[in-house]
């Protein structure tokens, strides 16, 4: 992916595309972290600074581009709030894991100059950007020391929270928020922020009984 990253200010499409690059390695390390697919699915790649996990099943793969090609679009349209991603039960369809991502639109460059400050925004570089996705990485690899074990079969759904006036492909269909709904805890992320947007996460998951 091609950003205007290393220009004066980001854009409002560079911002979603460095949003969405991290929603795909984020996916991926998720679903490597938890075991959802054997590892044997994944192939290491180096990516903020860290060695990351990507997949190379194909379906998986095909399934979270379609995904992360719509959620980019509603970014830029300013129409998505939350990105979720729900663990759940394959026999119970009990969620037992939940991933939340907030999508926050710190300032929109369609309007500049609408600064409550006379003082213009400095521009974020691009180190100090990925510095700040690697935290929230290295979070989500030592989830696994707190995380209870995922020891039935587990599948994944990915939740997005749009405006009501949002386009929404025939690909997607209505869901409840499938929250955890009995023994919950939840720890917050790190966050990130382009300038332009604010990522902030967590996971809520079901302790044991």
């Amino acid at each position: 992916m091609s950003t205007a990253r290393n220009s004066k200010q980001i854009t409002l499409r560079g911002s979603a595309e460095i949003v969405v690059e991290f929603f795909e390695y984020c996916l991926n390390s998720i679903l490597f972290q938890r075991g959802l697919y054997p590892p044997e699915d994944f192939r290491p790649v180096k990516k903020y600074g860290l060695a990351m996990m990507v997949a190379i099943n194909e379906s998986l793969n095909a399934y979270l581009r379609q995904v992360l090609t719509q959620v980019g679009e509603w970014i830029t349209a300013n129409a998505i709030t939350k990105l979720v991603m729900v663990i759940s039960s394959k026999d119970t369809r009990e969620v037992v894991e939940r991933w939340q991502f907030n999508i926050l639109l710190e300032r929109d460059p369609r309007t500049e100059p609408a600064h409550h400050s006379s003082v213009p925004l400095e521009p974020k570089s691009e180190k100090v950007i990925q510095a700040e996705i690697a935290a929230i990485m290295r979070q989500i690899t030592a989830s696994a020391s707190f995380l209870p074990l995922l020891d039935d079969p587990c599948t994944f759904n990915i939740l997005a929270y749009t405006d009501k006036n949002a386009e929404v492909p025939a690909t997607w269909a209505e869901s409840d928020a499938r929250l955890i709904t009995r023994n919950a805890e939840q720890v917050k992320l790190r966050s990130f922020s382009t300038s332009v947007h604010r990522v902030e996460g967590l996971v809520a998951y079901r302790l044991g009984e």
